[in-house]
């Protein structure tokens, strides 16, 4: 367990800080996209299993809901075990779980089977890959460049899972889906020595200070106690706080457009136009290239400008988008193009500059267990597309109406976060209430 010290420690040399952070960061990339091919897995087993076992896609998206659910409900509770027995350790114990977990699944025959495996024990794992995990170490080692470390991060996660996608999709194409779930605990377990060995819990445990911090800074109290009770407490505080909702909310639409609908069911949703699998994993893949731009190039606006602003142009630019998906499905060619190359830019750019508002209105220590919650609501969002698109799809035939249901909820997540209010509170450890003070400059 790591122990803050009751102040900073002598500074190093100038050069020598500044490449201690960045490696921290380089070992976080790294475990990062290591660990991202279990997030895409997921829509490429949907049709394949469906022709092995009959399967439905709502039994598939069923398990895909409890992956996401537990993905995300863990995020809380993964960010407090990470406050109280360090980074390096919560982390690298989560690939083994995940590598455990996606290597069993190349032996089950049962629906029973996924919702364990695939849903309960990877959904377990990759909860503490999840993006709090990225949250954490910006909050962290960096102060500044905080935005940027955020998004950078946040792309290794999501455009890996994506750019995996044509790799998985043809070894479940040819050699069959079971190696998709090998590949899977492969990539899990390459990452586990960076986690041991490069990875740090806190600037202060190597006599550093977080990037960009000033002479006069001092490390917060240390959050002791039970994880389970912190990440509860934070929930409790945050509630009620208009913010904290607002937050949750457009969150669980962001994971409802992302993850939940287009991550699980565009590969199938191709497939109805006459779109072949390796085809559309592309296209999917062209998602991840541009995220890794787009969310890059969120992290430095939210250094900027108006976290607010931002995440307004963000949900209407991608409910807007998503109004012409099936028409651009059904003509191919450039219009689907561009709606990739547009939908990746925007793919989690909302990320920076909500965990942004998580840290600035809830504090350094605090605002990771607080973003924890309000990342649920974003696997709240995607359970909800990932069964329902799937659902839908059973009954109409199409996934016409699930597209345009997720643009409404992108339209009016837009208009939610321009309620948030603009002024940053004080909160202090162990309030039950946020008060704010002062206004944002």
């Amino acid at each position: 367990m790591s122990e803050h010290a009751g102040s900073a420690a002598p500074a190093s040399p100038a050069s020598d800080r500044s490449r201690r952070h960045w490696v921290v960061f380089g070992a976080a990339f790294a475990i990062l996209l290591g660990a991202a091919g279990t997030r895409s897995a997921a829509g490429v087993l949907v049709d394949p299993l469906r022709e092995e076992f009959g399967w439905g896609r709502g039994t598939v998206g069923l398990a895909v809901s409890i992956n996401v659910l537990l993905f995300g409900f863990i995020g809380p509770f993964a960010a407090a075990l990470q406050q109280r027995y360090g980074l390096r350790r919560v982390t690298t114990t989560a690939l083994v779980i995940i590598a455990v977990g996606a290597a069993l699944t190349t032996q089950m025959s049962q629906p029973w089977h996924l919702y364990l495996l695939w849903g309960a024990v990877v959904g377990i794992g990759s909860g503490c890959m999840a993006t709090v995990f990225a949250s954490t170490v910006a909050s962290r080692w960096f102060v500044a460049r905080r935005g940027l470390v955020t998004g950078a991060l946040t792309a290794a996660s999501a455009s890996g899972q994506l750019v995996f996608l044509p790799l998985l999709t043809r070894l479940a194409d040819g050699p069959g889906w079971r190696w998709v779930g090998t590949t899977v605990a492969i990539g899990a377990l390459a990452v586990v020595p960076v986690g041991l060995f490069l990875l740090r819990d806190r600037p202060e445990d190597v006599g550093l200070v977080p990037y960009g911090a000033g002479p006069a800074w001092t490390p917060p109290p240390a959050m002791v106690g039970n994880p389970v009770a912190n990440a509860l407490d934070a929930f409790r505080a945050a509630r009620s706080s208009g913010t904290f909702w607002l937050l949750w909310g457009s969150f669980a639409v962001c994971g409802l457009s992302t993850n939940g609908l287009i991550g699980t069911h565009f590969i199938s949703a191709a497939h109805d136009h006459g779109v072949d699998g390796p085809t559309a994993a592309t296209y999917l893949a062209l998602i991840g290239v541009f995220d890794i731009a787009g969310t890059i190039a969120s992290g430095y606006l939210t250094d900027r400008y108006d976290p607010r602003k931002l995440l307004l142009a963000y949900y209407l630019l991608r409910g807007l988008s998503l109004f012409v998906l099936d028409p651009a499905l059904a003509s191919g060619g450039g219009s689907l193009f561009g709606f990739m190359v547009f939908y990746g830019l925007d793919w989690v750019a909302t990320v920076p500059p909500t965990v942004a508002l998580c840290i600035a209105h809830f504090g350094r220590d605090r605002g990771p267990l607080v973003y924890g919650w309000v990342f649920a609501g974003h696997q709240v969002g995607a359970a909800v597309a990932a069964w329902g698109a799937g659902a839908l799809h059973d009954v109409t035939g199409s996934y016409r109406s699930a597209f345009v249901l997720a643009g409404v909820f992108c339209l009016l997540a837009s208009a939610g976060v321009m309620r948030i209010d603009p002024r940053q509170p004080q909160f202090e450890p162990g309030a039950g209430t946020i008060e704010p003070v002062g206004s944002r400059s």
